[in-house]
């Protein structure tokens, strides 16, 4: 059973950067697609960046992020990161870790089968 535990959100400023950590308590953790999604109050989860089971050769971000976001994974650890540089008031959200069990990444939260509780990241200007 996967089971995942985000942390590392906070309330920073603009400019400033964050890690957020996700931890997978199950054993084939390399075996899953992991990705973040995010969720500002009032509007619809949106796909951040998504990581390739395995070694993880495979990334993608969102358009709003790439180039100042990287996510990456320890499978030693059991853990996905998300890196999160040149932070600014928009990026205000409730982060939020997903496992994909088939298939490759992608960027549908119908496609992940497995879901964090979450943490909060506010970014003040």
């Amino acid at each position: 059973q996967v089971q995942l535990v985000e942390s590392g959100g906070g309330s920073v400023q603009t400019g400033d950067s964050l890690r957020l950590s996700c931890r997978d308590s199950g054993r084939i953790f390399n075996y899953y697609v992991m990705a973040w999604f995010r969720q500002a109050p009032g509007k619809e989860r949106e796909f951040v960046a998504s990581i390739d089971r395995g070694a993880g050769s495979t990334t993608n971000y969102a358009d709003s992020v790439k180039g100042r976001f990287t996510i990456s994974r320890d499978n030693a650890k059991n853990t996905v990161y998300l890196q999160m540089d040149i932070l600014n008031p928009e990026d205000t959200a409730i982060y939020y870790c997903a496992a994909r069990q088939f298939g490759g990444p992608m960027a549908r939260s119908s496609g992940y089968n497995f879901w964090g509780q979450g943490t909060q990241v506010t970014v003040s200007s």
